[in-house]
């Protein structure tokens, strides 16, 4: 009989003590837990509680129009490409200077439209390059625009050597070499700057312009003389264009909401 007391008593101080070892885990886990909880509010949380960055304002207005030429286009001054027989061999028809280019509607190609005044807020430069090619001996584009700061990717397309002489007044000049096809060279502008000139060393008939932007407002006419503009906010602004042998022409124009405005151009010969 003692010893069956002996086991009975045993057993309630066993299961006693496991009891308070369990009651112990428990509240180890909880402390533990704790801390860990207040870190993942802590991340969430901005650093110092400073607000996020504003986005940069965009708008819903599209400025849209062409550029018409009146009088007798200049006559086509035809490249000679023969000291080069890479060029010659390039094309097959002749080949002409586009410092003008007329359309067979009666407008012009390659003029540059932008906004020149207006524009308010930050509009961070795309990461994505715009391409400047050297095919067929030849800049394509020859007029175009791009962001201060976006990368320019320079191109030789061609299996001959190219050097591309950049003329900007503002930012940094340089003149580099491009011996083999399929080089490639990344460049930026850092302020913005319009126009900038292209200019190769090697093969004097090349040439190319480019307007450098603080805004993405900005387009080249095409083959029908068109361009358009997007993304407008509201505002009243200066829309001007460029072309690299009769200058610069601008107007006003106001846009309010998602409305299109159109503004035409016309140069004279």
């Amino acid at each position: 009989m003692f010893k069956s007391v002996s086991y009975v008593l045993f057993a309630l101080l066993f299961a006693l003590s496991f009891s308070a070892c369990g009651g112990s885990k428990e509240d180890d886990a909880e402390e533990e837990a704790a801390p860990k909880a207040t870190t993942s509010t802590a991340a969430s949380a901005p650093a110092g509680g400073a607000a996020p960055a504003a986005a940069p304002a965009a708008g819903g207005a599209t400025v849209t129009g062409k550029v018409a030429f009146s009088g007798a286009p200049p006559a086509k001054e035809q490249i000679k490409m023969d000291a080069d027989a890479y060029c010659k061999s390039a094309h097959a028809e002749p080949v002409y200077t586009q410092e003008v280019v007329t359309n067979p509607n009666g407008t012009l190609q390659w003029v540059l439209v932008y906004v020149k005044e207006g524009v308010t807020g930050s509009y961070p430069p795309p990461t994505t390059p715009v391409t400047l090619d050297q095919r067929g001996c030849q800049y394509h584009p020859h007029t175009f625009g791009i962001q201060a700061g976006q990368p320019l990717k320079i191109l030789n397309s061609d299996g001959t050597l190219h050097n591309i002489h950049a003329l900007p007044k503002i930012n940094a000049e340089f003149n580099i070499g491009q011996p083999f096809q399929k080089m490639e060279t990344i460049k930026k502008f850092d302020k913005a700057e319009m126009p900038v000139r292209f200019k190769c060393d090697v093969h004097k008939w090349m040439g190319a312009y480019c307007g450098v932007f603080n805004h993405p407002f900005y387009a080249t006419t095409n083959d029908q003389g068109t361009f358009e503009i997007k993304n407008l906010p509201p505002g009243n602004y200066v829309i001007e264009a460029w072309q690299e042998k009769y200058g610069a022409q601008t107007q006003n124009v106001t846009v309010t909401g998602s409305e299109t405005k159109t503004v035409d151009f016309a140069f004279k010969g």
